[in-house]
């Protein structure tokens, strides 16, 4: 199995506080980067850039 590789938004805040993201396979991973060991959210990928063109 292949390490999830988390990115965080070059807007986070000095402390780094921001929402993490990262790919797994056609599925989006998002968490809260002040608490990666909380459980984060899965979404499919096309909800996930439905929701990016909608912020756009």
């Amino acid at each position: 199995m292949a390490e999830i590789r988390w990115r965080k938004s070059s807007y986070s805040d000095k402390e780094g506080a921001c929402v993490e993201v990262a790919l797994d396979r056609a599925t989006v991973l998002v968490r809260d980067s002040k608490a990666p060991a909380l459980p984060g959210h899965s979404y499919p990928a096309s909800a996930w850039q439905a929701f990016v063109r909608h912020l756009r």
